[in-house]
């Protein structure tokens, strides 16, 4: 498949940050203030779902044993292979990065029409690169990593030990801060983001409208 670019009819930003960063909570506070969210891992969920479109790809590659008892990636199992194995993790990724990204702006297109700018909630979008040239302005996620593995534990169930692995596979602290046009440090409350993602919005819509004008 071929990557398409990000179209310059419409402002994005490619949301980002580690693991347990709180991307999410991020994104549907933009969400709730009218911003279009297009989020890559909901994205990926849809595609290894019981019949979708990647699950006959990675059956190919990896074989049926990857499925749980409904057809579906069985996701766990599928992080414990390839976070041990970096061949196998570059052979998912070439099978769903592209259905990914295709699937992506597709939805962007569309929701653009009735947003005043659209979000990309992209978890690897620095280890990527590509993306980096499909947005407008890169907003990281930050918090510690003692914060990432303690929310990962709580909410996923892992043990420290592979949290620390999947954090390790990631792109560094430093390294997301280096690439970000805006930081958003989230180390407290869900309520505290609330003020912080209000003026992120107000300047990206002024930033959007500067796109529709010209400027």
């Amino acid at each position: 498949m071929q990557a398409a670019t990000c179209p310059s009819e419409y402002f994005a930003v490619g949301l980002t940050g580690g693991i347990g960063s709180g991307k999410s909570a991020v994104a549907d506070h933009f969400a709730a203030l009218g911003a279009a969210i297009v989020d890559t891992d909901a994205i990926a969920h849809a595609l290894t779902a019981p019949g979708g479109a990647a699950i006959a790809a990675i059956v190919r590659e990896f074989g049926a044993d990857c499925l749980d008892d409904r057809g579906a990636l069985d996701r766990r199992r599928m992080r414990e292979r390839v976070f041990g194995d970096a061949q196998a993790k570059a052979k998912l990724e070439a099978i769903l990065h592209p259905r990914i990204r295709e699937a992506a702006l597709a939805a962007a297109a569309s929701a653009a029409a009735v947003a005043p700018y659209v979000v990309f909630v992209v978890p690897l979008l620095v280890e990527s690169g590509a993306w980096r040239d499909r947005v407008d302005r890169l907003l990281v996620i930050d918090c510690s990593q003692a914060t990432q593995e303690a929310r990962v534990c709580a909410r996923s169930g892992l043990d420290r030990a592979l949290a620390r692995r999947i954090i390790a596979q990631q792109a560094s602290r430093a390294e997301r801060l280096a690439a970000a046009d805006d930081v958003l440090v989230n180390e407290g409350t869900l309520a505290q983001l609330a003020p912080r993602v209000q003026r992120l919005h107000a300047r990206y819509n002024a930033l959007a409208a500067g796109r529709r004008r010209g400027l």
